[in-house]
């Protein structure tokens, strides 16, 4: 089949809709349920993003897409005790590629609600049925388990869209859109992000480990399939804040600074030791949560909602409280899609703990970012390569 018919657009009002291939077939066939435009272009660009993180780490990747734009990504590293509990699969042996999702999914498990998801491996049924209680609109995977096709068609009363993605397809070099009825045409941006990339450090700290050489890529890769202006945090393996589509670069870096923030204060004892009751559902206790560790739990207890989530009345997680957590946090790594211009970026990105960051460089103000980081032992690399994604 070279040509499918979509129900619409973007929007309802955008009709006729298709995909179509003018060579060849589509290179995916749809298992379950019917796709719709946004559907899949969150697919095939979170596609891409697995696909080249388990190219550049040998691991098994995930992806959670939002709006096309990745809300998290990661790849299969063991998760830690604390982090089960905070991902809710506390005492759970996990798979490889449940990991990754798990971890993908918990980057930023607000923005998560109704993804879509992308697996670089088999989709099998521990996957599955985790996806299975999530809120989600849909997965993209080279293959899928029997087990796990059985589980994912029951799933949103049998609507769930299931996309099996031929591995082995390559696009034409040339790629092309219309904007206004204009049309646009451009090389594919095929190039690869490894190692390579990151071995002119002009910070005097050259010492960049190889975890967190894994983290960089993985970093630098997320953003080639983020909207930009975009920069990417990330710590063991996957991302953990995010920010994407902003004017300004220091926009970005706050954005995803404050949600790697998020992810780390979801660690602290104040919030493990939430006294959720046992009915409350985990979107729900998701939102509890940033609310909790947000500046706006002093009116939930005020207004009493904190009756409908907690057996018991929690107390407030202090700003200092949050201050002092925030101090622990270390050898986070960050990348941006394009080059820093002023050492304001550095100074955000080292109050969420920053160590290592990779971006293209080539600024006018390289010597005042350099300066920066050197004032904090971070090391830098440039990496010569701009990821803009539109």
């Amino acid at each position: 089949m070279n040509e499918m018919a979509l129900k619409y657009g973007c929007n309802p009002n955008q009709k006729p809709a298709r995909v179509y291939m003018e060579k060849g077939e589509l290179p995916f066939k749809v298992l379950n349920g019917k796709p719709g435009y946004i559907n899949l272009l969150d697919a095939l660009n979170s596609w891409q993003l697995v696909r080249e993180l388990k190219k550049a780490t040998g691991l098994p990747a995930a992806a959670s897409f939002k709006h096309v734009s990745p809300a998290g990504a990661a790849v299969a590293v063991p998760l830690s005790d604390v982090l089960k509990q905070v991902y809710f699969v506390e005492g759970v042996e996990l798979s490889p590629v449940a990991t990754a999702y798990i971890r993908a999914r918990g980057a930023d498990r607000m923005s998560s609600y109704g993804d879509f998801v992308a697996l670089s491996d088999e989709c099998d049924a521990q996957t599955a049925s985790f996806l299975q209680r999530e809120v989600s609109d849909g997965i993209i995977a080279p293959s899928y388990s029997e087990a796990a096709l059985e589980i994912l068609k029951t799933k949103r009363k049998g609507t769930y869209l299931v996309i099996q993605m031929d591995p082995d397809y390559e696009p034409e070099p040339l790629e092309h859109k219309q904007v206004f009825g204009v049309s646009f045409e451009q090389q594919r941006n095929d190039v690869e992000i490894t190692e390579d990339c990151l071995t002119e450090r002009p910070t005097k700290n050259k010492d960049i480990p190889d975890a967190a050489k894994r983290d960089l890529l993985i970093a630098l890769i997320t953003l080639k399939y983020t909207q930009s202006n975009s920069v990417c945090y990330t710590k063991d393996g996957q991302a953990i804040g995010i920010g994407a589509g902003q004017q300004s670069r220091v926009h970005c870096t706050r954005l995803a600074g404050s949600k790697a923030d998020n992810w780390f204060l979801r660690q602290s004892p104040q919030v493990l030791n939430l006294p959720f009751k046992s009915e409350v559902r985990r979107p729900d206790r998701d939102n509890a949560i940033d609310v909790y560790i947000g500046d706006e739990y002093e009116d939930l207890l005020r207004d009493g909602e904190w009756q409908r989530v907690f057996t018991e009345k929690p107390p407030v997680f202090t700003r200092e409280e949050k201050k002092e957590w925030l101090k622990k946090a270390e050898g986070i790594c960050l990348g941006s899609d394009a080059f820093f211009p002023f050492g304001d970026n550095i100074e955000r990105a080292h109050k969420s703990g920053v160590s290592y960051i990779a971006q293209t460089g080539g600024s006018i103000r390289d010597d005042n970012v350099i300066e920066t980081c050197d004032k904090y032992n971070i090391a830098m690399a440039f990496t010569g390569i701009r990821l803009f994604h539109h």
